[in-house]
Parts: C-alpha cells; sequence; structure tokens
C-alpha cells in the first residue's frame, strides 16, 4: 500500500488549489480525478459558458450596430462556436494545466475513489494512505421530479458543450445563474429560447430588481421568461420536446435542464470511514475538518458555497489549517465573504446581504442607489440598463451591495473588501476613482450616501451659519 503526505480527491478548482500549494511546499501528494482535471467548472461549466456567452456578443454586437452610427452590409452566419469552445477548454486543460502539477503523483481516468476505512482508499483495486485527505468530489446536476423528464433527450451543463450544431430552439428550465447565461449566449448565436421556473424572477438567489432587470433585456431580445410556472410534463416526439404547462405545450428541439446541483457522495462509501454527510453534503467544522480528524471536505461537497471561487479558497484555507501545528490561528472559512455574479449582458452581482435579507432580519438600515443611465461613461458605451445599490446606514457602515449592469462581476470587488474589512462609505467616497471608468459607479454611491446626509438634519442648517 502506498503512504503519501496527502491525498486530494477530485481536481476541479478546491482540489486543484489544494494539490498545487501542497506540491509547491514539497509535500506528497497523491491527487484522484476520476475524468478530467479542472473538474466541472473548467470543462462543463464555467469555462465554456463564458467562452460561448463571448461568442454570442461577438453575433449580438454586429446587430446593434447601428446604434454606433456603423452600418452593416449583409448579414452574419453561425457557423462552429461550440467547437470553437472545445478547442478553447483544450487549449486551457492542456500542457498549461498539467504542467501545474508535475510535482504531484496524479491518477486520471481510473474510477472514483473510496474509502476502506479512516484513513485508506481504494482506486481502481489498489490502496493508498495518507494522514491527511481531502474530499473535493464536488456536484452534479439536479434532475426535478417532472413527469417524463428522465425519459426524454435532455441536456445539462454536462453535456451541452458537447453539441455539434446550435439548435433552432431551446426550452430551459431554471432561471439561475446556468439557465440565464445559456439563454442569452443561445439567444444571441439564433436559438429561439424560453425558460420556465418557479421563482418569481430570474436569478431567484440575488435581488428581485436586479432579476427584472435582466428579464426585461432578455425580452427585448426576444427571450420567453416564464415565472411561476409549474410544468406538467415533459415527453418527446417526432425528435421535438413538448413541454406542457398551465400555459399550454411548448415545442423545441432541445431541453436544457438547470435547476440546481446535488454532491456527488455515493461512490466515495463514506460510512467506510465514519464521515458524517447529510443530504447538501458532507458536514464539517467552521475549519473544513469532518468528524474524523484530519479528513477535510471542500467545495461543492459540503454544501456550503457552490461556486468555484468559494471552492478555491476553502481549498486553501484547509489546506492551511491542515499544516498548521497549533490550534492558535485557524482559518475558518465563515469569515471570509463569498461574492457571486452572473455573465449576462447586463451582468449580475451580489456581496453581503440583499435588500430582502435586510428587511426579513428587521435591520436599521438604508438603500442608496445609483443608475447606469446617470452616468456618462455608461451613457456613452450604450450601456446604461441597471444600478448599483448598497445596504448601509446612517453612519455609512455597508451590509451588501448589489449591482446589475455594465462590468458588474468587476466592480463588485470594492464592496467585498469594504464590508469584509469594515470600510465605510465615507472611506469609499474619499477614495478616487480614475474617470471616466465605469468602476467609478460605486464612488458615485458613496457620494451619493454622503449627499443624503448633508441635505438632511441639522448640517445644512450648520454649513448656512459657518457660511
Amino acid at each position: 500500500m502506498e503512504k503519501h503526505d496527502l491525498i486530494v480527491i477530485g481536481m476541479g478548482p478546491a482540489g486543484m488549489a489544494v494539490t498545487a500549494m501542497a506540491a509547491n511546499m514539497g509535500l506528497d501528494v497523491l491527487a484522484i480525478e476520476k475524468h478530467k482535471v479542472g473538474g466541472e467548472c473548467l470543462n462543463y461549466g464555467c469555462i465554456p459558458s463564458k467562452a460561448l456567452l463571448k461568442s454570442g456578443e461577438a453575433n449580438q454586437i454586429t446587430k446593434n450596430l447601428k446604434e454606433f452610427g456603423i452600418k452593416l452590409s449583409g448579414k452574419t452566419e453561425v457557423e462552429n462556436p461550440l467547437e470553437i469552445v472545445r478547442a478553447k477548454i483544450g487549449e486551457i486543460s492542456g500542457n498549461k494545466t498539467m504542467k501545474a502539477f508535475k510535482r504531484a503523483k496524479l491518477i486520471v481516468d481510473q474510477g472514483a475513489a473510496e474509502f476502506i476505512d479512516k484513513k485508506v482508499i481504494k482506486v481502481a483495486g489498489k490502496k493508498y494512505s495518507a494522514d491527511k485527505i481531502f474530499i473535493a468530489t464536488g456536484t452534479e446536476p439536479l434532475i426535478p421530479p417532472i413527469p417524463g423528464l428522465k425519459d426524454v433527450s435532455r441536456l445539462t451543463n454536462l453535456n451541452i458543450f458537447a453539441q455539434k450544431d446550435i439548435p433552432e430552439s431551446l426550452t430551459i428550465i431554471g432561471g439561475g445563474a446556468i439557465g440565464s447565461e445559456m439563454a442569452q449566449a443561445f439567444s444571441h448565436l439564433g436559438t429561439k429560447v424560453n425558460i420556465f421556473q418557479i421563482d418569481d424572477h430570474l436569478v431567484p438567489s440575488g435581488d428581485k430588481e436586479a432579476g427584472k432587470v435582466l428579464e426585461e433585456k432578455f425580452k427585448k431580445e426576444g427571450i420567453g421568461v416564464y415565472n411561476n410556472i409549474k410544468i406538467n410534463k415533459v415527453e418527446e416526439k417526432n425528435n421535438k420536446i413538448l413541454t406542457t404547462t398551465e400555459l399550454g405545450v411548448f415545442k423545441a428541439d432541445k431541453i436544457l435542464v438547470a435547476t440546481g446541483r446535488k454532491a456527488i457522495l455515493e461512490p466515495l462509501k463514506l460510512d467506510n470511514a465514519g464521515i458524517n454527510y447529510n443530504k447538501t453534503g458532507i458536514e464539517i467544522n467552521n475549519q473544513l475538518e469532518t468528524n474524523i480528524k484530519g479528513v477535510y471536505a471542500v467545495g461543492d461537497c459540503n454544501g456550503k458555497a457552490l461556486l468555484s471561487h468559494a471552492a478555491m479558497h476553502q481549498g486553501m484555507l484547509a489546506l492551511m489549517n491542515a499544516i498548521n501545528p497549533t490550534p492558535i490561528k485557524k482559518f475558518h472559512y465563515n469569515d471570509y465573504l463569498v461574492p457571486w455574479s452572473v455573465f449576462t449582458k447586463p451582468e449580475i452581482a451580489q456581496a453581503g446581504i440583499t435588500e430582502k435579507e435586510a428587511k426579513e432580519k428587521g435591520m436599521n438600515y438604508q438603500i442608496v442607489k445609483e443608475e447606469y443611465a446617470n452616468y456618462g461613461r455608461a451613457i456613452a458605451d450604450g450601456k446604461t440598463e441597471g444600478f448599483v445599490k448598497v445596504i448601509t446606514n446612517n453612519k455609512g457602515k455597508i451590509f451588501g451591495a448589489t449591482i446589475v449592469g455594465e462590468q458588474a462581476s468587476e466592480l463588485i470587488h470594492e464592496w467585498v473588501l469594504a464590508i469584509q474589512h469594515d470600510i465605510s462609505m465615507f472611506d469609499l467616497m474619499m477614495t478616487q476613482h480614475s474617470f471616466p471608468t465605469i468602476s467609478l459607479m460605486n464612488k458615485r454611491v458613496a457620494e451619493k450616501w454622503m449627499m443624503n446626509k448633508t441635505n438632511s438634519g441639522w448640517i445644512p442648517k450648520l454649513a448656512k451659519k459657518l457660511i
């Protein structure tokens, strides 16, 4: 039986973070991946979806050239965007990715790892042991119990990028990040798209007002959005997918299921090691350690934050905790704010709490909001949809920020830093931002907060007296 310092099970974002850092420190690392290094994020999720969105955006730009005073003779023809997406993924996951792990021992595509006991696993009939084991097996698409759905030729993020051609029509179940991004990507490439969901607005985990801005954009682009809709059944007839709802039957060439994720736990045989788990994932403490000392669960498999950047961050924290010889300074994953972004046009990004959550908690708060349409750079760019909305209070403490609009996914990080390190609205207002950058939108919100303070209460009276 082979003995190693560390064993990492799963080479998605979390597992890659642990493996790269540990191997760079000179530790003897065994990394196991049952399919492809990079996991879902690189091969079936974050990266290919962004590549397809970029293809769709390029095509959409040609349709809007008149807005910039440019005339186009003829029209574009969608040829092979999915082939190009696959080529880009191959380039990323080729030598560049493998080179980063040359100091570790990799076992790829030899089957799933399973626990024999607390510190021993088995892969393809061979046993391996380590004092520290990191489980990073991720999640897989959740298929809801809609009558007939499991019997039709359905798409998920696992196979949508493997298609040969762009479909003429597409039904999407689910209006979260995956459903919304794929709806716009395919629509921009010429597909007729309809989205159905049980929630009352797109990107339901976020701000309702932001979701409605995106919905209006979708409707302008010809995407059908059907909220609060129950699907009665799905069936396949004559190579078409028929989706029956209370509004009638919708026909499409393909159907994409984007209704959430579930942890991949069964192949691990966690019971052999006595590792506790529940329906949402592997149970961990705030140091990302399971109930078995020296065994950690990082990334989506623990169900805490189903986001690639959270997985990478957890991998880093877990390794730092594992090699720390003292209990004095341990890193707790819940001490770090987790932002998220949806890469549609306009983008949506969130950090901290939403307005709805502030209301539910009965907080004493105020909303400061600045519209993109009020800023000259956004008008010049023709990107006036959206807003920056901040949950704050009279003292300028920041509790949350919602952004819907151009470069929202980039702007959100200033608010992450502010919330995590208790930087106030006044501090942001006093920070110079280069003009005319889109990031100046953040400063404009802080300025608006200050203007609200100075035009009410005792301040105007004092100012007049001093002048």
